[in-house]
């Protein structure tokens, strides 16, 4: 069953409506993926099927007029060599594409506030797609989870009682609050929070810069 059909027409007008140009609904594991990233894979792979269906044509042509021509029959040949060529590349790519969404698709569901920093501190080799599943990512993130906790959220945002109340020995600052706005990120890009977090807790800019997909080198870090 699809979206619309699930919504029905009305309600998925507004949804639709609501989220603009720039996320397209994919429900099979109920996640959402940015629409240009649906529409880059999308598009890679029909120009990759396209190749296939056009050398085959060719072969078969080509099969059809080759019977006593030598020059034609190495020419088959060629193309099935080349045809085979394109066949692997394509497997490889969809191998890939799928690994990639496997990973993104489990860093949703261990809630990172950011994929792509988050997947930049995995050791991606050390991962490998079975049966859907990415193995050796839970372990993975269960050490990031305890090395650098900023990158996702907590599982608990607030405690009932606690609301409004500051732990001991912080400000009202970014560099003391995580979850804040990000003074780094495009949406909350704040260049003088930056600079007064920078000059008085690195550390945290640092991680403020990863958390929103930034490479602390960039700021001297």
């Amino acid at each position: 069953m699809s979206l619309k059909e699930l919504l029905g027409e009305d309600l998925y007008a507004q949804v639709v409506e609501k989220a603009g140009d720039q996320k397209i609904d994919i429900v099979s594991n109920g996640q959402w993926f940015p629409k240009e990233r649906f529409d880059a894979v999308n598009n890679e792979k029909k120009e990759l099927k396209s190749q296939l269906d056009e050398r085959d044509q060719q072969l078969s042509t080509l099969q059809k007029q080759a019977k006593g021509n030598e020059e034609l029959q190495n020419a088959i040949e060629q193309l099935q060599e080349e045809n085979k060529k394109v066949s692997e590349e394509y497997q490889q790519k969809l191998e890939k594409q799928a690994f990639e969404f496997a990973i993104e698709s489990a860093l949703r569901d261990a809630k990172a506030k950011n994929i792509k920093a988050v997947k930049a501190n995995l050791n991606v080799d050390g991962l490998k797609l079975s049966d859907d599943k990415v193995i050796g990512l839970d372990e993975q993130l269960t050490a990031l989870k305890e090395s650098d906790s900023y990158l996702f959220e907590a599982e608990n945002d607030s405690s009932p009682g606690l609301a409004g109340r500051q732990p001991h020995g912080t400000g009202n600052s970014a560099a003391n609050l995580p979850t804040a706005k990000n003074p780094f990120s495009q949406d909350h890009l704040n260049l003088t929070e930056q600079g007064n977090i920078l000059r008085s807790d690195p550390e945290q800019a640092k991680k403020l810069i990863i958390q929103a997909g930034g490479n602390p080198a960039i700021y001297g870090l």
